[in-house]
């Protein structure tokens, strides 16, 4: 078993990482509601770091703004004040993606220095950092594919930066879950609801992949009406639509979205029953109840984000309880790799009972 030591200044600095990894996800939401993505057309890594500084300054950019398929296409009469609130938004979004970067590099090489780091955690915080960069990359690779005649970034980019965004929260919490709650046992025994706990959290990656190529697609505001999708079932459309396009079309996608998530839904309920039919107790059955109510809220938040055609609030609201919903399944599978407890006739005992 590999013994870990918790460090409180470590364990508080990846908890502000993912903080601010969350944040960055709530304003790229917003910055993608508003149809602020495209505003800055170029990726200037260090000059880009402050904003415009005087109104000559604004003109230039909004100048190279209108050079762009967005504007001749979209904005076209757009005024320079309209372009600066959705700068902004974009503006936000990339400094908080340099904050973020210093964040995790500075305290990383300043605990490094004071060997504060033991050799398994330097590893994973050096994946962390890669994912880190990775996302950023994809931030710009995903800008890129809007800056062309079709104003409109890939909602397949879109996807692997959302991805990317939660695989680096996922690996963070794992981490700190490692450090303040770590495997108790070297064996490979596994809770009965582990490999369940695993398929549930590949079901929730899923559709919150759906819903990132639903928000690529607009396809949200389109079909506003639940159950059926303006009366149907399933839409006469789709009959036409072939295997190669289905992604590709904005109503497959609702129509995927919207059903998956009682698959998804369904996965979680009979996780949690099968914790709860468990003779241990403990934090396990916690996370799993909240994992159960956040799944049913994130349901109904879909239905009332659709039907009312995806006001600002409600879309970013639905992104951020994604976050925490993903959270809760890493957390789930991370405690279920605890051993099972052996059955010595005491399970009653509270003192058999903790996890």
């Amino acid at each position: 078993m590999r013994q870990k030591t918790v460090s409180i200044p470590v364990v508080a600095w990846l908890i502000s990482g993912i903080v601010l990894v969350v944040a960055m996800v709530i304003i790229g939401g917003i910055t993608r509601l508003t149809g602020s993505g495209l505003s800055i057309t170029e990726w200037n890594l260090i000059s880009g770091t402050l904003p415009p500084l005087s109104e000559s300054a604004w003109v230039i950019l909004f100048e190279k703004y209108k050079q762009f398929p967005e504007y001749q296409k979209l904005n076209f009469g757009m005024t320079l004040s309209e372009f600066k609130q959705i700068f902004l938004w974009e503006y936000q979004h990339r400094l908080l993606g340099r904050l973020i970067g210093i964040v995790f590099v500075v305290p990383f090489l300043y605990f490094l220095y004071r060997k504060m780091l033991a050799p398994w955690l330097v590893k994973r915080l050096v994946l962390i950092l890669l994912l880190g960069m990775a996302q950023g990359v994809m931030g710009w690779v995903m800008v890129m594919s809007g800056l062309s005649e079709n104003p409109h970034v890939s909602h397949y980019r879109l996807a692997a930066h959302l991805t990317l965004a939660l695989l680096l929260v996922g690996v963070i919490l794992w981490t700190v879950a490692d450090l303040v709650a770590p495997v108790q046992s070297d064996s490979r025994t596994r809770r009965p609801a582990f490999t369940l706990s695993w398929l549930v959290l590949g079901a929730i990656m899923i559709q919150i992949v759906l819903g990132a190529f639903v928000a690529g697609l607009k396809s949200g505001f389109s079909y506003n009406t639940w159950p059926l999708m303006q009366g149907e079932f399933f839409p006469g459309i789709l009959s036409s639509v072939s295997v190669s396009g289905f992604f590709e079309n904005g109503v497959a996608v609702q129509f995927l979205h919207r059903w998956f998530a009682f698959v998804a839904l369904a996965g979680i309920v009979l996780l949690w029953y099968k914790v709860k039919q468990q003779v241990w107790k403990g934090r396990i059955r916690q996370i799993a109840s909240l994992l159960l109510l956040t799944g049913i809220a994130q349901v109904l938040l879909g239905i009332f984000t659709l039907v009312l055609a995806v006001p600002i609030s409600l879309g970013v609201l639905h992104q951020l309880v994604a976050v925490v919903l993903f959270s809760l399944a890493v957390l789930t599978v991370h405690q279920l790799r605890q051993p099972e407890p052996v059955n010595t006739g005491y399970a009653t005992s509270p003192t058999h009972q903790r996890v």
